[in-house]
């Protein structure tokens, strides 16, 4: 506790003076290295996360976010007003529709960089949807919460961090509200507050890139009632603060880390992360706080974040990139790509694919403007796009596999390809066009196993499924703005079904 009072007695700039500004992707990696955080893999703490065979890949696909920075800054990054200057798209305020349509062709190029989740999406939303709600509060309250953040911003403009989301709960019975719950800390809850700041108890689910960001946002998952005030509370906490504890989430296949060669993992470089971050009294300054206790803005924040986030799901369309290409090229490597079923099976790929996008980078161009400034994307067409991803990739990926054939799951280890003895028999048995060395067909079936059964599958297939909110809750929010009235109106009108027409039937 004396680490967190010591850390209340900073000022803001003493706080920022900590973090060296980032410039190139090395240099995030540096940014990484020797901090104090308490992080458990495997059921043992890890020394040197970054260093650590598991996790490193993870580190690589948001090194990448920075790297694409300098090699295409027209895609990758935006002028800022804050600070006039450009900035990282992962850090810029959205300003007009278009910064919307600029960010989805990033997500997707990431994608196509990287073939898993590179963790950033959820940080970019957080800060897109706080612009907007701590301005509104501010209006309703009298509250200061829109300069905090507007400073912070600046701040993280500057020094070209990332932000993490806490957004998910483990919510614990969820028949049960945030302040009904037999154990208080399953909802993220202020314990204490003092003339310094407040202390935040709780923890932050499936917590998308939580270890490999410089701060992370807790922020409410649900609606709240006044009973629930010490749960409405959103808050900036360094990601190396005192009473911080990462576990790193399991991934199928992620052990092949750990072994020698590169072949059977897949997608060597680069992989996804989620963790679970159990925060044990974590204390936040005044001047880091943006809500406390204005719990009616809980269900708007939500469905705020929903609509940029959902939207965000154009990421898997550059996944779904990768899967068409790894498609077409073991076709190719197996012979078969001239067969009209291939083409055809590449066909529907593509189409499933492009029509998620479409609808998320629709949404993007029907942007409205909140009366902070800020444009937010039209949430109709953020929950189709994620609706669809919910659905499409994991066609997407039977198509692949399909295509791909059994090899995929029966191909022995690169050891069996190394070693004397077994090595000769499978160069003989194991080739396809014989103009292609062996090693060729080997390294696109483990890509494709990688991302549809290994541990990239996580980013795009189930992340696809539960990320930004399970397929149900896009049903609700489609519900709830589908319009069913004015468009009987339509209907009736073009019908010649008046309202009196209606009453004389009656």
């Amino acid at each position: 506790m004396s680490e967190a009072i010591d850390l209340a007695n900073e000022t803001a700039a003493a706080r920022w003076a900590r973090f060296k500004p980032i410039v190139t992707g090395e240099d995030y990696l540096e940014s990484l290295r020797g901090r104090p955080v308490n992080v458990y893999l495997f059921g043992e703490k890890v020394a040197e996360p970054v260093d650590h065979p598991v996790i490193r890949p993870s580190i690589n696909a948001l090194k990448m976010t920075y790297d694409l920075a300098i090699e295409d800054p027209e895609l990758a990054t935006a002028h800022s007003d804050l600070i006039n200057a450009r900035v990282n798209r992962f850090l810029h305020i959205v300003g007009s529709p278009n910064d919307l349509v600029m960010k989805n062709r990033m997500q997707r190029r990431m994608g196509q960089l990287t073939g898993t989740c590179f963790q950033r999406c959820a940080g970019l939303d957080t800060i897109s949807v706080l612009h907007s709600i701590t301005y509104d509060i501010d209006a309703k309250h009298g509250t200061s919460y829109h300069q905090r953040y507007l400073e912070f911003m600046r701040q993280a403009q500057r020094h070209n961090i990332i932000i993490g989301a806490g957004m998910t709960d483990p919510k614990g019975d969820r028949s049960k509200r945030p302040s009904e719950q037999a154990d208080p800390d399953l909802f993220m809850h202020v314990t204490r507050r003092t003339k310094e700041g407040l202390f935040v108890r709780g923890a932050k689910a499936h917590m998308t890139g939580g270890l490999n960001s410089h701060w992370i946002c807790v922020m409410p998952t649900m609606n709240l009632g006044p009973a629930d005030k010490d749960y409405a509370v959103v808050g900036l906490v360094p990601g190396d603060a005192p009473g911080l504890t990462y576990i790193y989430g399991r991934q199928s296949c992620d052990t092949r880390a750990l072994e020698a060669g590169d072949i059977d993992k897949g997608n060597a470089k680069f992989g996804g992360q989620e963790t679970l971050v159990v925060f044990d009294d974590v204390f936040i300054p005044w001047d880091h706080v943006l809500m406390d206790g204005e719990y009616e803005f809980a269900q708007e924040m939500v469905a705020r974040f929903t609509a940029y986030h959902r939207a965000s799901y154009v990421c898997k369309t550059g996944l779904g990139d990768v899967m068409v290409g790894a498609a077409a090229a073991i076709a190719e490597y197996n012979g078969a790509d001239g067969a009209s079923h291939i083409k055809d099976k590449l066909v529907e790929m593509t189409h499933l694919n492009e029509t998620i996008y479409s609808s998320g980078i629709a949404s993007s161009h029907e942007a409205k403007q909140l009366p902070s400034g800020i444009y937010m994307n039209d949430a109709m067409l953020a929950n189709v796009c994620k609706h669809n991803v919910t659905r499409f990739p994991y066609e997407i990926s039977r198509l692949a596999q399909d295509i791909a054939g059994g090899l995929m799951v029966t191909l022995p280890s690169e050891a069996d390809f190394r070693s004397n003895v077994t090595g000769p028999m499978l160069e003989k048995y194991l080739r396809g066009r014989s103009n292609l060395p062996v090693e060729v067909r080997q390294r696109m079936l483990r890509l494709i196993e990688n991302m549809t059964l290994g541990r990239n599958a996580v980013g795009y297939l189930t992340e696809s499924m539960h990320g930004a909110g399970s397929p149900q809750a896009q049903r609700i929010q489609i519900l709830r703005g589908m319009e069913v009235d004015r468009k009987k109106g339509y209907a009736e009108n073009l019908a010649g079904i008046s309202t009196a027409t209606k009453a004389d039937a009656g």
